[in-house]
């Protein structure tokens, strides 16, 4: 097939996870013949931090203003087996239009951002990148989030199909790799700032910090505001390319997962840095959010405490020997259920449903 992405980007991995959802997506699509046309709007943000400016899986097109380049990106889709248009693309609502009026498709919507998105299509009927007019007009909506979302956007929203596409790995990249001393500490996390997030990272890694004096801890991650008060054994590391990420995982003795409030409310909404921290083989400690066991079973292949005396505890206390195992029951689930050639075959019977519809 020839696929058309109008995705938030590609090339740069700075500040969003879109990048490495995208990359590992459109690898395995690649690796099965398909031909990839990734449209990205190319805005200052991610201009001056490109980390992939040129993927080899597919033919990268930058454009800076939709009216100046609407016909020119019109014809490139014009021939396409399937057209995806991404949560956060710049110009969603605007392109949608323009294709649907073109007669191109089918037209896929990606959300990468479900939960937030559905907050605000209840609040406002829209969001910058999505009119709910337009969700019947989608062939599908592929969900990063699965659970009951699924129901409402076709039940209520008019949704055709609206189906679980959650984020993958690429295994070929997110696997164990040995020790990096400047990343070797007892607790890491690897997220960008986030207002609703940060209140658990103050308690579960920045106060078992204080705890243990004699410990080392790591946040990685842009957008921290500076008047921040770390404490002394906590490093910050401004951004962390996705090629450092496994040595970053494999060099932590745990990593912490965080989940942001919209995405616990929705459940069933794992993010792309907790599959990648487990093929890596990590020892994750998490917030319990709704769903989360449908993915790692607690106690088994992930650790939920409930504070940081608990996390404390298990930094303490915990054998390596079983800390090893339960990261390796982690790697074995995700590579069994959640690597990108899981998505790449799901995306192909997405496809062959909607063409089998018109």
């Amino acid at each position: 097939m020839k696929i058309v992405i109008f995705g938030l980007t590609i090339t740069s991995s700075w500040g969003n996870g879109h990048a490495t959802t995208y990359r590992s997506l459109v690898k395995a699509l690649a690796a099965k013949g398909h031909r990839i046309h990734f449209i990205e709007k190319d805005v200052e943000w991610y201009r001056s931090n490109r980390d992939l400016p040129n993927p080899p899986f597919c033919t990268v097109q930058l454009y800076e203003d939709w009216n100046g380049s609407e016909q020119e990106l019109l014809k490139v889709s014009a021939d396409a087996d399937v057209i995806v248009v991404g949560s956060y693309f710049p110009d969603a609502i605007v392109a949608t239009r323009a294709l649907l009026h073109a007669g191109c498709g089918p037209i896929l919507f990606y959300d990468i951002d479900t939960p937030i998105t559905m907050a605000q299509l209840r609040a406002h009927g829209r969001t910058e990148y999505l009119d709910a007019s337009l969700i019947p007009h989608y062939a599908a909506y592929l969900s990063f989030t699965g659970g009951p979302t699924l129901k409402e956007l076709e039940n209520h929203f008019g949704s055709p199909e609206a189906v679980a596409f959650y984020c993958s790995v690429d295994s070929d990249l997110y696997k164990p790799t040995s020790v990096r001393k400047e990343f070797h500490c007892d607790l890491s996390y690897l997220g960008t700032y986030a207002l609703d997030r940060q209140p658990k990272l103050e308690d579960m890694l920045n106060r078992t910090a204080e705890l243990l004096h004699d410990r080392a801890f790591i946040v990685a991650g842009p957008q921290y505001p500076a008047d921040i008060s770390w404490p002394h054994n906590v490093q910050r590391i401004v951004h962390l390319s996705p090629p450092e990420h496994p040595a970053f995982y494999s060099s932590s003795r745990f990593t912490l997962n965080l989940t942001r409030d919209d995405m616990i409310s929705a459940g069933y909404s794992p993010s792309v840095r907790l599959f990648e921290a487990s093929a890596c083989g990590a020892a994750i400690v998490s917030d319990p959010w709704p769903g989360l066991s449908a993915f790692l079973t607690p106690g088994e292949e992930i650790l939920l405490p409930h504070d940081a005396y608990e996390v404390a505890d298990i930094l303490t206390n915990m054998p390596d020997a079983e800390r090893i195992r339960l990261g390796q029951r982690a790697r074995e689930r995700i590579l069994a259920e959640h690597t990108s050639e899981h998505r790449a075959e799901e995306f192909e019977d997405i496809v062959d449903r909607c063409c089998a519809r018109v």
